[in-house]
């Protein structure tokens, strides 16, 4: 029976030493009780205290970190099957997968092409933040070889997969300090990953059905093996979706420690937009770690916007500095838009702004986070607030004219907006798609 905040708080110091960057011991032992924290977080907890309510309080999906410290991720711990609950809290691992029987030049060329894999969304850079080896070759050495040459010239996360312990073992011990995982693909017994583990102290992936990946958990436990990932291995979606799922209620609704791992699931298809289309799916589904074969940038581009997406807070709106923003060459003649502060609407105008190359000011009102029309109809982007921001922003001692484009959406607002500031509010598109050929035509012509 889990223990509730107060049972933990009784048998914790209660010194509120803040060592656990919580304020007090009994928002500690609420984040306990909750799944969000783990005892290892209390410095201060006495073994006593520590046997007792080490069980009964440990999160029911384990927390599991990979790689570097300089560049290490974490997946696991998660406390809701849906989003809207609460949050999601610990982004899925991408990983690019490349294999071993590629020669060295190849793999070199793949690890700079890695490196130019990134992508500026909504203010975020995106990229994919780990690299699968695959130990296609069959030879241990090779695959030794490899893993070297990409962890010296990317050190980012890795996964190494392969069908030989020996194999693993050989490419893994000497990479042990940066935290890779090892995924045996081969069929292999509880003992030989427990020997595994014990030889390269690194997170194990334990493949299989669901049963065979709890009874192995298990056992690797008892063993004092505790940080493992769980795959159901190289099947179709369906049954990738549903190995997702059903761990995932086990795990947070049943309490059931075995399948309480983060899950590592593949994505690779010959034709590389169904692999994409799955891996959307596996990202939203509680995927821990994604394997796919994805390098495609019109393809990889929809699968870090899934993530990017998926792991953001729904309770709290995303929203950009309310302020004047300056779009490429400016003067005291370049257009001024009005926008709200929602990040999605900003990045949008900024972004179609940019495509125009013309310098733009944009002047993001503070709405809260809300977007265009969801303001509009809360009273928060109206002409008094417009006329408030504008003259925050101080941009009328910079601009040699009066004139201000609002979003065609909200063209009641112009004529009172116009009284309001005593500037010439022009009516401009209503989708930012639309804002390349206003400025170029319908701007020059009003």
């Amino acid at each position: 029976m889990a223990l509730t905040g107060l049972d933990i708080y009784k048998r914790l110091p209660k010194e509120n030493c803040k060592e656990c960057g919580l304020p007090t011991c009994l928002a500690f032992a609420m984040k306990v009780a909750s799944g969000q924290a783990g005892l290892d977080q209390c410095p201060r907890l006495t073994e006593e205290a520590r046997g007792e309510l080490d069980e009964a309080s440990a999160p029911p999906q384990r927390l599991v970190k990979i790689g570097p410290q300089s560049k290490s991720i974490s997946i696991g711990q998660e406390t809701v099957l849906f989003r809207h609950d609460e949050r999601f809290h610990h982004p899925t691992g991408i990983a690019l997968k490349l294999s071993d029987s590629a020669d060295p030049a190849a793999l070199a060329a793949a690890c700079e092409r890695f490196k130019k894999l990134t992508f500026h969304r909504v203010g975020e850079d995106i990229f994919p933040d780990m690299v699968a080896l695959a130990n296609e070759s069959g030879s241990g050495d090779t695959f030794a070889a490899a893993a070297k040459t990409i962890h010296d010239q990317l050190g980012v996360p890795m996964v190494l997969m392969s069908d030989s312990i020996e194999a693993l073992a050989a490419a893994g011990e000497p990479l042990a300090q940066d935290r890779p995982v090892l995924y045996p693909t081969g069929t292999c017994s509880a003992d030989e990953l427990a020997a595994l583990g014990q030889k390269v102290p690194t997170p194990l992936c334990v493949g299989g059905t669901l049963d065979e990946v709890a009874e192995k958990v298990e056992a690797l436990g008892q063993k004092g093996l505790k940080d493992v990932l769980i795959s159901p291995g190289s099947v179709e979606a369906a049954e990738t979706l549903a190995f997702l799922t059903q761990t995932r209620r086990a795990s947070l609704n049943k309490k059931f420690r075995p399948l309480g791992c983060p899950v590592l699931v593949q994505a690779e298809n010959d034709d590389e937009v169904i692999a994409a289309m799955d891996a959307c799916s596996y990202v939203c589904k509680y995927a821990g770690v994604l394997v796919t074969n994805v390098w495609s940038e019109p393809l990889l581009v929809p699968i870090l916007t899934t993530r990017q997406n998926i792991y953001t807070d729904p309770q709290k709106p995303v929203q950009v500095e309310p302020r004047l923003y300056e779009i490429g060459e400016v003067d005291t003649q370049s257009p001024l838009l009005v926008t709200t502060n929602f990040s999605l609407s900003y990045y949008s105008v900024e972004s179609e702004v940019e495509a125009s190359r013309i310098g733009c000011r944009i002047l993001a009102v503070d709405t809260e986070g809300t977007s265009v029309l969801t303001a509009w109809a809360a009273d928060k982007f109206n002409p008094e607030t417009i006329a408030t921001a504008l003259k925050k922003s101080g941009v009328e001692e910079t601009l040699q004219h009066k004139r201000m484009v609002i979003p065609g959406h909200v063209a009641v607002l112009a004529a009172q907006l116009n009284e309001e500031t005593g500037w010439q509010v022009l009516v401009g598109p209503k989708e930012a798609s639309g804002i390349g050929p206003y400025l170029k035509n319908d701007y020059k012509a009003a």
